[in-house]
C-alpha cells in the first residue's frame, strides 16, 4: 500500500495498464512532454515512448474521431479532454459513433475507449472548465459514466474502465485531485463499473451522491448525527450510467427517507433520475418525499460567486431536516 492523492492514483492506473496491455494508447492536449495540465500523465511518455502517449492539436473533435478510429483498429484509446466543458466539440464521436458502434455493427466491432476529463467547481476556474455535464450522457445508451470520489476508487475504476469493451467517460473532479491522500494498492485491482458503495451505514435517512459531493455529504451527516442523535447512510454511486439501483433501493427500504446530492444543476440530472426510480420501485417504503440538493439552474458562475452557487454541508443539513421532519 502507498499513500496517494487522486491524481497519483490515476497516474498509477495509467502506468499499470500501459505495462499490462501494449494496445493502450494515451493522447490529448499537452499530455506528452508536459504530463497534462494537472500532471496526470507526468513521466509516462519517457517510460512508454511517443508512439503510445502523445500530444494532439488543440481540437477535441479530432481527438474523439481518432479515438473511434483507433478502437476499430484494435487499440484501447485513453484520450484526455483537457476540461470536460469542452466535450461538446467531441459529442458526435462519443454519442453518434462510439456509443452506437457495437449495435450498428451487429456486435462485430466495439469501442473500448476511455475518455478522461477533469471537471468540477470549488477551484475558481475560468468559464467552461468546471461544468458538471454528466447529465448529457444519461440519455446516451452505450456509454458508461464513472465519477470517483477518492484515490482508491479512482485507480480501481480507471483500470476497469480501460478494460471495458464499451466507451467510458471517466470524470475526475479537480477539487479532489490533491485534497487528501488515501492508501492505494500498488499492484492491479479493479472495482466493477455500475456498482455503488455504501461509504457510511445508517438507519434513519439515506444520502445518495457522487464525486466531490461525497465529502460534502459526509460532513453534513456527521454534523446532523451530533445535532439530532440519528444515523445517516451515505451511498457513493461511483458510476452514474448505469446506476446501481439495487443498492439504492435496499437502503431506502431500510431508512424510509432519502435525499440526493449532486453538484450539477437540478434539471434533468442524475438526482432527477434517481428520484424517479425510487418512486417507481419503492414508493411504499417512503415516509417523506425524496428531495434534492443541487446547484441552481443557471450557467456556472464566475469565481466570485462560486462558493454561494455550489452545494455545501449547510444546504445538505437543511434538506435532511426537511425529510426527517416531514
Amino acid at each position: 500500500m502507498a499513500q496517494m492523492t487522486m491524481i497519483q492514483a490515476i497516474t498509477d492506473a495509467l502506468r499499470t495498464e500501459m505495462k499490462r496491455d501494449e494496445k493502450v494508447l494515451v493522447f490529448g492536449e499537452d499530455v506528452g512532454v508536459n504530463g497534462g495540465v494537472f500532471r496526470a500523465t507526468e513521466g509516462l511518455q519517457n517510460e512508454f515512448g511517443e508512439n503510445r502517449i502523445f500530444d494532439t492539436p488543440l481540437a477535441e473533435s479530432a481527438i474523439g474521431g481518432m479515438a473511434v478510429g483507433l478502437s476499430l483498429a484494435g487499440f484501447r484509446p485513453v484520450p484526455e479532454i483537457q476540461f470536460f466543458g469542452f466535450v461538446f466539440e467531441t459529442m458526435d464521436a462519443i454519442a453518434s459513433q462510439a456509443a452506437r458502434l457495437r449495435y450498428r455493427s451487429g456486435g462485430r466491432y466495439n469501442a473500448p475507449i476511455t475518455v478522461r476529463a477533469p471537471f468540477g467547481g470549488g477551484v475558481k476556474t475560468p468559464e467552461l472548465h468546471a461544468d458538471s455535464l454528466e447529465g448529457l450522457f444519461l440519455q446516451t445508451p452505450g456509454v458508461k459514466v464513472v465519477i470517483p470520489s477518492n484515490p482508491y476508487d479512482a485507480k480501481g475504476l480507471l483500470l476497469s474502465a480501460i478494460r471495458d469493451n464499451d466507451p467510458v467517460i471517466f470524470l475526475e473532479h479537480m477539487k479532489l485531485y490533491r485534497s487528501f491522500r488515501q492508501e492505494v494498492p500498488e499492484g492491479e485491482y479493479t472495482i466493477p463499473l455500475g456498482k455503488a458503495n455504501v461509504v457510511k451505514e445508517g438507519e434513519d435517512v439515506t444520502i445518495i451522491t457522487y464525486g466531490a459531493m461525497v465529502q460534502t455529504s459526509l460532513k453534513a451527516a456527521e454534523q446532523i448525527e451530533k445535532d439530532r442523535g440519528i444515523t445517516v447512510e451515505v451511498i457513493d454511486l461511483r458510476t452514474v450510467n448505469p446506476i446501481d439501483y439495487e443498492t439504492i433501493i435496499t437502503s431506502v427500504e431500510k431508512t424510509n427517507r432519502a435525499i440526493v446530492v449532486q453538484e450539477a444543476q437540478k434539471q434533468a440530472g442524475v438526482a432527477a433520475e434517481v428520484i424517479a426510480q425510487i418512486n417507481e420501485r419503492a414508493i411504499l417504503s417512503l415516509e417523506a418525499p425524496v428531495l434534492r440538493v443541487t446547484s441552481p439552474d443557471t450557467v456556472f458562475p464566475f469565481a466570485a460567486a462560486e462558493d454561494v452557487w455550489l452545494p455545501n454541508p449547510a444546504r445538505v443539513i437543511e434538506t435532511l431536516n426537511k425529510v426527517l421532519d416531514f
